[in-house]
C-alpha cells in the first residue's frame, strides 16, 4: 500500500543505535487517560540493583563458606529493600517495571539466598531431606512472591497475607549467623539439632505461603510529627540492636514470624468464646 502523499515517513519504534529495546509501560494519568512512558525510574531501581547484588553475593558467600557473611550480607538486602519502595512512593516513581523488578530481586536475596544457605551451612548433612526442604522454602518463596504480586491493590495494605519473604529469610539467616557467631558449624551439630534446624527452616516456607496475617506496618506514618519520647524510643531500640545483632536480630524476627499464628489462635479463641 502507498504512502498518503505529504505523510512524513515514521521509523518503527523499535528502531534504535543499541541492541536493546526501550522499555514503554503504559499507564494512566490524572484524568484516567491511557499514557505510554518510556525508559525507567532510576533512583528506585538503583536500590533494587544493590538489594539484587546483595542475595547475589550472599550466595557466592555461601557457596565459599563464609556463612557468617552470607547471613549478614541477606540482613543488607532487606534494609536496601525497605529503601527502594519507600524512595518510589516519597518520589513518585512507582512502575509496574519497577514492582516486577523488585520482585525478582526479593527472589534471589530472600528465596535463593537463605535456601542455599541454610542447606550449605547445615542442612546438606541431611543429604535428600536436607535438599528438599531447601527446596520447599525456596519454592514457598516464589510462591508467596507472586501471590503478592497479584493481591497489589485487592488487599488491606496494612497487612501481609502470609510472612513476608524478608522476616522468613530472617529467621534463617539470623538462625545461622547466632550461631555462627557462637562458633557452632552446622556440619558439627547433632543430628536432631539438624533436623529441627530443618524443620524451623520449612515452617518459615510453609508459613510464607500461609493465610495467616501478618502487620505490615505500612500504615506508619514516616512525615507527620511524633512525640519527643519517641526518638528516644528509637535511639534505644538501635542501641539494643548493635549491643548484640545475631541474636537481638533473631529474636525480632522469631517474634513477628509468630506473632501470626499466636494472633490467629486468639482469634479463634474469642470466637469460641462467643459462640
Amino acid at each position: 500500500m502507498s504512502e498518503q502523499p505529504g505523510e512524513p515517513n515514521k521509523a518503527p519504534e523499535s528502531d534504535s543505535l543499541l541492541p536493546i529495546d526501550e522499555h514503554v509501560e503504559e499507564g494512566q494519568d490524572a484524568e484516567g487517560r491511557k499514557v505510554r512512558h518510556r525508559g525507567v525510574y532510576l533512583l528506585p531501581n538503583l536500590f533494587t540493583t544493590a538489594n539484587l547484588f546483595a542475595g547475589f553475593f550472599s550466595i557466592v558467600s555461601a557457596m565459599n563458606g563464609k556463612y557468617e557473611i552470607a547471613a549478614i550480607t541477606i540482613f543488607v538486602a532487606m534494609v536496601l529493600d525497605g529503601l527502594d519502595g519507600r524512595v518510589a512512593r516519597m518520589t513518585n516513581t512507582q512502575s509496574a517495571f519497577g514492582a516486577e523488578y523488585d520482585s525478582l530481586s526479593d527472589m534471589v536475596a530472600f528465596g535463593l539466598a537463605p535456601a542455599l544457605l541454610a542447606y550449605q551451612w547445615a542442612l546438606s548433612g541431611l543429604g535428600n531431606v536436607g535438599l528438599t526442604v531447601s527446596f520447599i522454602y525456596t519454592a514457598c518463596a516464589a510462591l508467596r512472591l507472586a501471590r503478592f504480586n497479584t493481591q497489589i491493590g485487592k488487599v488491606d495494605k496494612r497487612f501481609f497475607i502470609g510472612l513476608a519473604s524478608p522476616a522468613a529469610a530472617g529467621v534463617v539467616a539470623g538462625t545461622v549467623w547466632a550461631l555462627k557467631d557462637l562458633g557452632v558449624d552446622g556440619v558439627d551439630m547433632p543430628v536432631l539439632v539438624v533436623l529441627l534446624f530443618a524443620l524451623l527452616v520449612a515452617a518459615a516456607g510453609a508459613l510464607m505461603v500461609s493465610n495467616i496475617k501478618y502487620h505490615s506496618f505500612k500504615d506508619f506514618d514516616m512525615k507527620g510529627r511524633v512525640p519527643f519520647v519517641a526518638i528516644l524510643v528509637v535511639v534505644l531500640v538501635f542501641a539494643v540492636i548493635f549491643s548484640d545483632p545475631p541474636r537481638i536480630l533473631l529474636l525480632i524476627f522469631l517474634a513477628y514470624a509468630a506473632s501470626g499464628p499466636v494472633q490467629r489462635l486468639l482469634q479463634v479463641r474469642r470466637r469460641k468464646q462467643i459462640e
